[in-house]
């Protein structure tokens, strides 16, 4: 895990250079940086359940990646 996190470390280091943008960067740059990488996080489930066939729903990308991705938990549906 340490080895490919420097490894994702240097390969932005790289974009951000042929960018020209220094790091630390400009806070706003970090901060779409980072929403890039929760986003692209979530790509990886959303490809597993196509390549298996399972269908993609609104109820599910709720569920499963907009709480990973804006950090908020869905409500449960017993709750109300």
């Amino acid at each position: 895990m340490y080895l490919m996190s420097i490894g994702a470390g240097v390969l932005v280091g790289i974009i951000y250079a042929l960018i020209n943008v220094r790091s630390p960067a400009p806070p706003a740059v970090a901060l779409l940086g980072l929403l890039g990488m929760l986003i692209g996080e979530q790509m990886v489930p959303i490809a597993k359940r196509v390549i298996a066939g399972e269908p993609l729903s609104i109820a599910w990308f709720s569920a499963e990646c907009a709480p990973r991705i804006t950090g908020l938990h869905a409500k449960d549906k017993d709750a109300a």
